[in-house]
């Protein structure tokens, strides 16, 4: 699977730790993530991650795009609710693709544990059923 990561910069040592505990899972997928998000998760794991922009100057967008073409199977992306950021329509807009292209989503710890371990017993072989 094609898994894409984005973390706003208070939930980045989150999605690191999360990256470390779930790294034996992750290994056996496509990762893509934001730049900086992507540079502290591969430094702390040793993951291979295609790395895009930084989110404030295009790397949402960049996912978006991938996500639109069919790119991205599952979406890992820690948001900091508490804190509005100028790039924020952006982040709606992610949102809203996933929805539209039936993109697992996950905005918070709790839910991409549900995925991970989902993806880990072969639960999310979704695209088969809407096929």
């Amino acid at each position: 699977m094609n898994i894409a990561l984005i973390a706003h910069d208070s939930k980045k040592e989150l999605m690191t730790q999360f990256c470390i505990a779930y790294c034996g899972i992750l290994s056996h997928h496509n990762l893509c993530a934001t730049g900086t998000t992507g540079r502290l998760v591969s430094e702390a794991t040793g993951l291979q991650i295609t790395r895009f922009m930084s989110g404030s100057q295009g790397g949402d967008q960049q996912i978006a795009s991938r996500i639109q073409c069919n790119e991205i199977d599952l979406l890992l992306f820690f948001r900091d609710p508490l804190n509005a950021k100028p790039h924020e329509p952006n982040e709606a807009d992610i949102l809203r693709l996933c929805d539209v292209h039936n993109i697992p989503l996950a905005t918070n710890i709790a839910t991409a544990e549900c995925l991970v371990m989902g993806l880990q017993r072969g639960d999310l072989d979704w695209r088969e059923l809407v096929k």
